[in-house]
């Protein structure tokens, strides 16, 4: 019988904070501090098999999903995600499995996509933009630039039909490329993409002594409005002007072939539905992940000892994942909005957005406020008129690509 509590996701990081690159601005090389007795992360079969039955039997969908992460999950070899396959078959009682798998590429050859292929898994390639773009932060422990190596593994993927997205990150360095990225990502034929801001902060004396080298969230740490951002985080009307460089690319020319994620989350919120991304939802709490060891923690920002939620294979997820501590973490992040969030005319859209990023102040002087917010207001006041006529088109049965038609080209 399948369990009936709230759905809820797992990540699940098969190699730890393992990678084979040494990206600068990455949050997660540094949780090795987090796993100090041990040298190499790598889950065990018996945490695999543990973890797959458990997971299959906690959802309570006619589909089930995978998603793999890290670190770098190809470290693991395709015999570790063969392994995974089978099990996912053994205990899914004959519910189709989707698996989603995020990898920087650069270990991808042909053995990695026939299997890819053939189990159709749904990659998500971290690619930050063109040469200049990418080399600029994604490099590997020598220092060396992977550029080639990124796009000779989506070439490898395209040749063997391996279904694939774009992950890309969004820095203070490359924020003010935006239309170039944009076009870019398009000519590798891309068609579904996703920007990720980068926002990290300078370690307090709390993340030092821990052996961390960038800050606690900020229910952690004494300072709440501690903005001793990293260099390469991305400025919050920075990170707004370059989402809407890119819609105003988008809503001309690409509506319906071109699927960018934070473009249809926001459609869901003008038209009346919860925005179906974690950062924007009204509360989290459901998106949660498990280590290399079988560890559960709150959320993949917050591998941290203070969000531990125990071992599945002491404890079943299901009650790692129900008890007040994880409820409780979800709902601060409606609980704890400041006034000025409450109040806020895009609040629909954006909840605050993630609590990771809400180590700001308000004009009040109330904690809480995240450090995007400027940002966010820019964006969404912008794509408004927009994101009306979409929904309208839809609630009509119209095609959303019909605003193509509708938007007189842009000047110049």
């Amino acid at each position: 019988m399948l369990n009936q509590r709230r759905p809820f996701h797992l990540m699940a990081k098969p190699a730890g904070p393992d990678c084979n690159l040494n990206c600068t601005y990455c949050f997660y090389l540094e949780k090795e501090a987090i796993f100090q007795k041990e040298n190499l992360h790598r889950m065990s079969d018996e945490v695999l098999e543990e973890y797959v039955k458990q997971y299959c039997e906690s959802q309570n969908t006619p589909e089930i999903l995978f998603a793999w992460q890290g670190g770098e999950p190809t470290l693991m070899g395709v015999e570790f995600f063969e392994k995974a396959v089978a099990f996912q078959k053994k205990y899914s009682a004959g519910r189709p499995v989707q698996n989603a798998f995020q990898t920087n590429g650069t270990l991808i050859d042909n053995k990695w996509c026939k299997f890819l292929a053939k189990e159709k898994f749904l990659i998500g390639l971290s690619l930050d933009g063109p040469r200049h773009v990418h080399d600029k932060f994604r490099v590997d422990r020598g220092g060396k630039p992977t550029f080639d190596r990124v796009m000779k593994a989506l070439k490898l993927m395209k040749a063997h039909r391996v279904d694939f997205n774009t992950l890309t990150c969004v820095t203070r360095q490359n924020a003010k490329h935006a239309v170039e990225i944009y076009n870019f990502l398009k000519s590798t034929g891309s068609t579904f993409l996703q920007f990720i801001p980068i926002i990290e902060r300078k370690p307090d004396d709390e993340a030092a002594r821990m052996g961390l080298k960038l800050a606690l969230p900020p229910d952690l740490v004494a300072d709440d409005n501690d903005d001793r951002v990293m260099p390469w985080t991305v400025q919050p009307e920075q990170y707004g002007q370059f989402l809407i460089d890119i819609f105003e690319e988008w809503v001309r020319r690409d509506v319906g072939t071109v699927f960018v994620q934070i473009f249809d989350v926001m459609l869901n919120a003008w038209m009346g539905m919860p925005p179906p991304l974690c950062v924007f939802a009204e509360k989290c709490g459901d998106a949660m992940i498990i280590e290399h060891n079988g560890d559960l923690y709150s959320c993949d920002h917050f591998v941290y000892p203070e969000y531990y939620l125990g071992n599945m294979m002491d404890t079943p997820m299901t009650e790692l994942i129900s008890q007040e501590k994880q409820l409780k973490f979800g709902s601060d992040k409606l609980d704890k909005l400041p006034k000025q969030c409450l109040n806020c005319d895009v609040r629909f859209a954006c909840n605050g957005e993630c609590p990771k990023h809400r180590f700001m102040q308000t004009a009040d002087g109330e904690p809480g406020l995240s450090w995007l917010c400027a940002g966010y207001k820019m964006f969404m006041h912008h794509i408004d008129p927009y994101m009306q006529t979409m929904a309208r088109l839809l609630r009509e049965q119209r095609p959303a690509a019909e605003i193509m038609g509708m938007i007189p080209p842009k000047a110049g």
